[in-house]
């Protein structure tokens, strides 16, 4: 046979959740050829799948019979995907068949129903990249791809938290730049703060930083921007804490494509541990394709009534892009201002149906004093149990450990009935 043999390790079926320095997959083209309506339902849904965005993917009928057909008057992909229902002693020579027809640096995942140890080996022996036994998830059809073409001595990459607020004031910024802080301190990684907002971005302010460049360069740049010109310009907060600011103007309008950030984020992964990324509290194509493909999403929100309908959209939206991922996590900001009825923490979370990593109590006095001196809250109060919250949202953003929700609560407020859980 003459497909290429890479050196590969079997994917673990029994896993279905993405580790935090999973590689995105590369530009590819992946056609796959099915025998069973099933099947081809199945590897399409893959597509779904974070890992899988840039990925080009078709499916098609007829199994290796077809594959063959179609190949031997058109080019092929980087990867093809068959199901075969055939025996052992018949897979071998179709598959021969197969690779008389491909290109030499052609990939094949093979979908079969027999599940043998003696002819999975046989056929990684003969050149295919991966057997997989069906029935399988998608989960496990992206980890194969993922094995074969993002793993292949790829060194890991940042792994990437977008924090979004709820409704516009609900701190969002705020509890992402003390959340970057306290990565840095507790962990010493390297972290870089995306502020995505440029005409009304916060993170200059609250570091006490006014560089003269920032994020808006690098999108203007478009594709001439590089590592080189990506450092020079980041400017340096504190240690182990570095910024992409926004201009903070209004003399143009910030209008972007979809994937504008993506290369810029993807550059930055590559340099940085964690990448922060303050998104702005809006809704456009560009804010909902960033909430789909990083590896984290933190919703952040008031315990009010206009939060709780949001947070819930978010969350509800968040999860339909990312199916094979966990959920948001929601982080409630601002709980126990006086004389104002609150939802209880519990109960909001429920709703929403996130994983509650903290609640940050209200202080206007510190808050106020840490914003108007460009400082983060660490710094104004190093002993403040609020920074026991930012910490625990930190080592859990990061994958260290799981949070502990910290705080009071506070139930002075029952649920409307219409965003009561459905049982």
């Amino acid at each position: 046979m003459s497909f290429l043999t890479p050196d590969v390790v079997k994917a673990d079926e029994a896993s279905t959740e993405i580790a935090g320095g999973a590689r995105l997959i590369p530009r590819i083209t992946i056609q796959a050829f099915c025998e069973n309506s099933q099947t081809a339902q199945l590897v399409e849904s893959a597509i779904h799948d974070r890992r899988m965005s840039k990925v080009a993917l078709t499916t098609h009928n007829g199994g290796i019979d077809g594959a063959v057909e179609t190949y031997k008057s058109n080019p092929t992909p980087n990867l093809i995907i068959v199901e075969t229902t055939l025996p052992p002693d018949e897979m071998s020579g179709a598959l021969e068949r197969l690779a008389e027809v491909c290109d030499a640096t052609t990939r094949v995942v093979v979908l079969g129903h027999v599940n043998d140890v003696q002819l999975y080996r046989e056929l990684i022996r003969s050149g295919i990249s991966e057997y997989i036994v069906l029935p399988a998830t998608s989960s496990q059809i992206v980890t194969a791809i993922t094995e074969l073409f993002a793993a292949d001595g790829a060194a890991p990459i940042g792994r990437t938290v977008g924090f979004v607020s709820a409704k516009g004031g609900a701190g969002g910024s705020t509890v992402a730049h003390n959340v970057s802080w306290a990565v840095a301190t507790a962990l010493r990684q390297d972290s870089l703060i995306l502020d995505m907002d440029l005409a009304f971005g916060t993170a200059g302010l609250n570091f006490n930083q006014d560089p003269p460049n920032g994020i808006a360069d690098a999108l203007l740049a478009n594709q001439k921007v590089d590592q080189t010109m990506l450092d020079r310009l980041m400017s340096k907060a504190a240690n182990h804490i570095n910024l992409l600011t926004a201009p903070v103007t209004l003399d143009r309008t910030y209008d972007f494509e979809e994937r504008e950030f993506e290369q810029i984020i993807e550059m930055c992964q590559g340099s940085m541990p964690v990448v922060v990324l303050d998104i702005p509290h809006a809704w456009n194509a560009w804010i909902r394709h960033t909430l789909a493909t990083v590896d984290e999403v933190v919703i952040v929100a008031e315990p009010d009534l206009a939060s709780l309908r949001n947070a819930k959209n978010l969350a509800d939206t968040i999860k339909a892009l990312r199916p094979t991922e966990r959920p948001p996590s929601l982080v409630l900001n601002k709980v126990g201002m006086p004389r104002r009825p609150e939802i209880n923490p519990a109960e909001f979370a429920t709703s929403v149906e996130c994983p509650l990593l903290g609640q940050i109590p209200f202080d206007a006095a510190l808050f106020g004093t840490a914003a108007n001196n460009g400082q983060m809250i660490a710094e104004v109060a190093a002993n403040n149990k609020i920074n026991d919250v930012y910490r625990a949202i930190g080592l859990h953003v990061t994958g260290r450990q799981t949070a502990n929700v910290a705080g009071k609560s506070s139930s002075l407020m029952k649920l409307p009935s219409f965003l009561k859980k459905r049982a």
